[in-house]
């Protein structure tokens, strides 16, 4: 990938060893999986937007706070959820010189949000400990047989990373004797103040669901103007701890209110408003891609059949084939 760190910032990071990098800005999208195995017609259409990055989400399965054992890697998920399918797609993206992050994800049965997730007794705490151990330990192996540039060691877990802090540091200096690349957590819009472990990693992740605009159809100045609310605590956050800041999922649907609350996917939103997709998108890309305190992000969320999805009457958070695709491809040429 290609962070903004260059000169003394590597040295603060020596600490922990990393892969070569390339002068710039990480221009990701977020990569989904699938059922079965891809090739370059699958990749192709990234290269065409000019990313040089994509996540890679391998998955696992919690069925509910009563059962706490992940299910991962196994034969009942599709192809691109597993440890194979991850490596066939790293494989192929690697032929287009993609960098790759690894980010392993949970899914609560019922779509439950996993920044809830939380134990009832110590017992359960220490089952969902041992199993979330083996699930992301696997993944940070491939990671460094792989030589991906990022590894993420979880996505929007609150409750469970304060409710157990002393693990999560134990977990990273378990995957620290695995992955020798880069490190970050990929924390909730409203969640990585608290977040206690920043500087035990490399990037402070955050999913930047942040709301922007009250319009229906926001316009760019609108977003900018609220944009300015939050750039400065995430420059002085940065600076404080001394560490880039990396949106490991940005992006919007293309529905009316769509800078109000990004984070919103519910059926409710039938609506489908382009242009609110293209001024949020575009008044993000003004108002933090050339800080020097940003490092870049992933736009969510990018599938892999191109052609048989999003649309004109699409009103999902994907780009593919809407308008909006033109202005990503626009930005990320500018590398």
């Amino acid at each position: 990938m290609r962070p903004f760190l260059h000169g003394l910032l590597v040295l603060i990071f020596i600490g922990c060893a990393a892969a070569p990098y390339k002068t710039g800005k990480i221009n990701g999208v977020s990569f989904v999986a699938a059922r079965s195995a891809i090739d370059t017609t699958h990749t192709i259409p990234v290269v065409n937007i000019n990313a040089n990055a994509a996540a890679i989400m391998p998955f696992g399965f919690i069925r509910d706070k009563s059962h706490p054992e992940i299910i991962h890697n196994s034969d009942r998920q599709w192809f691109g959820e597993t440890r194979e399918g991850a490596k066939q797609y790293i494989e192929e993206l690697r032929k287009h010189d993609i960098n790759i992050m690894i980010k392993p994800q949970l899914w609560l049965w019922h779509g439950e949000f996993t920044g809830y997730l939380k134990m009832d007794s110590e017992e359960d705490w220490t089952r969902l400990e041992k199993s979330y151990s083996d699930f992301i330990l696997e993944y940070a192996a491939l990671a460094e047989e792989v030589s991906a540039e990022v590894f993420c060691i979880g996505t929007e877990l609150e409750e469970f990373i304060k409710n157990r802090p002393a693990y999560w540091s134990a977990l990273i200096k378990d995957i620290k004797l695995i992955y020798t690349g880069k490190l970050t957590y990929a924390a909730n819009w409203d969640e990585f103040w608290r977040t206690p472990f920043w500087t035990e990693l490399d990037y402070i992740g955050i999913d930047a669901y942040f709301p922007v605009s009250d319009m229906q159809t926001p316009t760019i100045e609108d977003c900018l103007k609220g944009w300015e609310k939050h750039k400065q605590g995430l420059k002085g956050f940065s600076e404080k701890l001394n560490r880039p800041i990396l949106f490991t999922e940005y992006g919007y649907r293309s529905v009316d209110y769509t800078a109000k609350e990004p984070w919103r996917y519910d059926r409710s939103m039938t609506s489908v408003n382009h242009e609110a997709q293209n001024n949020a998108t575009q008044a993000l890309f003004d108002a933090v891609w050339n800080e020097e305190w940003f490092a870049g992000g992933y736009l969510w969320k990018w599938f892999v059949e191109h052609h048989n999805v999003g649309g004109m009457e699409n009103n999902q958070f994907t780009p593919q084939n809407k308008p909006v695709e033109q202005i990503i491809k626009a930005h990320y040429k500018k590398k």
